[in-house]
């Protein structure tokens, strides 16, 4: 098998294949993923058919997340996953490594050199077509600056170029809520909601305090037609956003182990109530 990095056509088509596992991918994910680190989508093929993937992103100097790993039916039981998850760890080698895994991979993961540092849970509801809170606003390019800013606590490292995209999908909603009483009006929180192949996903949504969540979930459902499914990650610690999911109405159905190959990265997951991407982090 070859294997090789991704053009961004060939990450737009590891996606369907992603889809097709259930993974519910956003319809505008791939330039997003792909701005973050064009060399960290691994491709395998077999007399140049693509039959395996592993996404190997490198952020700042010393982190990198892996996710994306599939191999395709008929394929499978040949090594060739394998393969593609040694060429994917060395494109990664000497940083501390982040994975959002099913649990029942968490013994394979372990044997590579992963810990288990928490569970995320992934929660379903709908969307309420009600209005927001007064000071909920949305968020734009000239917000950028101050939601980088913001962000940077909640992730291992910087992830600008990540970001500026993920801001800008078509379809998506960025809101915020900013300390009117603060002579820079600092932000209180900021979420993302994007379209994807089934309902909408918030990811990230991170909030001072539970109210200031509750306002920014409230405000995303509203912007999502009644009925229709949308989807929150909820890092299982912050007991907070697990109690906000329920107030929602909101129902686990499905769930990730999220390993690292070092000690885990302080996060400050009590004020993070939504998880930007199983597959980025």
């Amino acid at each position: 098998m070859d294997i090789r990095a991704m053009t961004l056509a060939e990450l737009e088509m590891v996606l369907e294949w992603a889809a097709a596992e259930g993974w519910n991918p956003g319809w505008q994910d791939a330039a997003s993923f792909y701005a973050a680190d064009p060399d960290g989508f691994l491709l395998g093929l077999v007399d140049g058919v693509p039959v395996a993937s592993i996404f190997a992103v490198r952020y700042g100097a010393g982190f990198g997340f892996i996710g994306g790993y599939i191999v395709r039916p008929g394929w499978r039981g040949q090594g060739h996953g394998m393969a593609v998850w040694r060429a994917g760890m060395a494109h990664l080698a000497g940083r501390n490594v982040g994975l959002d895994g099913v649990p029942a991979q968490q013994a394979n993961y372990a044997r590579s050199g992963f810990v288990l540092a928490h569970r995320n849970v992934r929660y379903e509801g709908q969307g309420s077509g009600l209005p927001a809170e007064d000071r909920v606003l949305p968020l734009g390019a000239p917000d950028f600056d101050a939601i980088v800013a913001y962000d940077r606590a909640f992730f291992p490292a910087p992830r600008e170029k990540f970001l500026r995209h993920w801001l800008a999908q078509e379809g998506s909603i960025v809101l915020g809520v900013r300390d009117v009483h603060a002579a820079d009006a600092a932000l209180l929180g900021y979420a993302v909601l994007r379209p994807c192949r089934s309902g909408f996903k918030v990811g990230p949504l991170c909030a001072e305090t539970p109210a200031v969540a509750d306002e920014l979930l409230h405000a995303l459902r509203g912007r999502v037609p009644a009925g229709a499914p949308i989807y929150l990650d909820v890092p299982e610690p912050n007991r907070a956003a697990i109690a906000l999911a329920e107030q929602h109405g909101m129902r686990p159905c499905f769930e990730t182990a999220r390993m690292y190959t070092g000690p885990a990265p302080d996060l400050p997951l009590a004020r993070q109530y939504g998880i930007t991407s199983f597959e980025l982090g």
